[in-house]
């Protein structure tokens, strides 16, 4: 399995001390340095069954100068979405685990970080 994470952010923080105390074997990607391509974007939502603006951040500085939340949510503009969390990757939601079944869960809580695991 695989982690997109933010080492300042503590969700990230607790889901990792979580998979380290489960034994879970996993790799780390640092998501802001290791910016996915809008094409690895896209395979994470298929496996997440979301849309891009499922997993976006529209609190953060760059959502609102871009107006992100004025953007429709719908097919014709999910490129849109997806070319923003990649151009813009502190926009992605975290932390984000790809499962061993091809599945995928954004791992806010210990709930979610278990459901991975369970995979």
């Amino acid at each position: 399995m695989e982690i997109w994470i933010n080492p300042a952010c503590s969700k990230c923080r607790s889901a990792l001390t979580l998979l380290d105390a489960e034994g879970a074997d996993y790799t780390v990607r640092r998501y802001l340095e290791d910016v996915p391509s809008p094409e690895e974007i896209r395979q994470v939502l298929d496996r997440l069954g979301l849309g891009p603006w499922d997993i976006t951040r529209t609190q953060e500085a760059v959502a609102k100068e871009l107006g992100v939340k004025e953007w429709p949510r719908d097919e014709a503009n999910r490129d849109r979405w997806i070319e923003a969390l990649a151009g813009h990757p502190k926009l992605i939601q975290r932390p984000i685990i790809t499962a061993e079944d091809g599945t995928a869960v954004v791992a806010r809580s210990e709930e979610a970080v278990r459901d991975a695991l369970s995979r």
